[in-house]
């Protein structure tokens, strides 16, 4: 059995679609592992988002299509808005006493963050790791870990092209949902050249643009609008205007109807305000633990660093913690250590 810390080879960063060889060792080690494996689970982490559940989905259809024996894990359900790239319910939550020749994890920045299907994966022959998270742990025996890359989607396109695998239409629409959510719609700093090109293969190979901006960017349920009420009427400024927080309690999920599903993308409401510099969400999970999500808008303030703080992770630009003790005090502690980091760049 594959153990959970076991540290393994990593890739790096990647060039444009032209240069996926210059990376080559870990996706052909990753892809000569998958040829004698017949038995797959691709997991992914909870809370899915657009990039998690495009990147499992599109996998696994691909590997279905190679005549592997694949299920689809995640503790949590699909996301409403993205049930249209799942017509076949893919995605199942977790079963115990599985075995597996191969267990997949995607846009997981640790093993820990794979919820309850991590004790369901525990009779593996291997562990693979394909994630662009720079505080990914390396959990894998097999690991391609490339922060340069904006979406695992990205990554899970590399390895199919590598392989040559055929990019079905199906498999098209869940990697450009992948790439375009974790991209913010291709807005985000992290969008490089190659992630244009990748979405331009996607779409020539079928992605149905209309369908997904419609499904994912423009079909919000009532709740979300009332939560979003709640977003403007209730945010607060502090350090000169330059940190935006919000607080979703319990009782404003009750409220309105919502869920944490429908809090997906919140956090730019207020980060797009102008002189906004980090923004932050604090999101009640119990009454002594909470959920707090980071968003800067500069290159100079790490967020993923403050995140690491409070055992959390990310990216540069976009982060979170899960944080125990008291919410007062962990919004306190929270504030002052971004203002910390907005003091040092000032």
């Amino acid at each position: 059995m594959a153990g959970a810390g076991r540290r393994g080879a990593h890739g790096g960063s990647a060039g444009p679609l032209s240069a996926v060889k210059s990376y080559p060792k870990i996706i052909d080690r990753i892809l000569e592992a998958l040829r004698v494996c017949q038995t797959v689970c691709v997991a992914g982490h909870v809370r899915p988002d657009g990039d998690c559940v495009g990147s499992q989905l599109g996998l696994t259809l691909a590997l279905l299509a190679q005549g592997k024996q694949v299920v689809c894990w995640n503790e949590d359900p699909m996301p409403q808005k993205y049930r249209f790239l799942d017509p076949d319910h893919l995605l199942q939550k977790p079963k115990p006493n599985r075995a597996f020749d191969a267990v997949i994890a995607t846009d997981c920045a640790s093993f820990e963050r794979l919820g309850r299907v991590g004790p369901c994966v525990g009779q593996r022959k291997l562990l693979i790791n394909i994630d662009h998270h720079a505080s990914n742990t390396r959990y894998g025996d097999l690991n391609w870990v490339s922060p340069r890359e904006p979406s695992a989607g990205e990554l899970i396109f590399r390895l199919l092209k590598v392989a040559r695998w055929p990019i079905t239409k199906p498999i098209a629409d869940c990697l450009f949902t992948a790439v375009s959510t974790d991209t913010g719609s291709f807005q985000y700093p992290t969008t490089r050249p190659a992630t244009y090109h990748v979405a331009g293969e996607l779409v020539r190979r079928g992605a149905d643009l209309s369908r997904i901006c419609s499904e994912v960017y423009q079909s919000y349920p009532l709740c979300r609008a009332r939560l979003l009420k709640h977003v403007y009427g209730h945010f607060r400024l502090t350090a000169d205007n330059r940190i935006a927080y919000l607080w979703l309690k319990r009782a404003d999920f009750a409220r309105t109807g919502a869920d944490s599903d429908d809090t997906e993308g919140l956090i730019d409401h207020i980060r797009a305000i102008e002189p906004v510099v980090v923004a932050c969400i604090f999101e009640e999970i119990e009454p002594a633990l909470t959920r707090v999500s980071l968003r800067s808008k500069s290159d100079r303030v790490d967020v993923n660093k403050i995140a690491a703080q409070f055992g959390g992770g990310g990216h540069a630009a976009a982060a979170g913690a899960r944080i125990p003790g008291q919410p007062l005090a962990t919004q306190r502690r929270v504030i002052a250590a971004v203002a910390k980091a907005l003091h040092a760049v000032a």
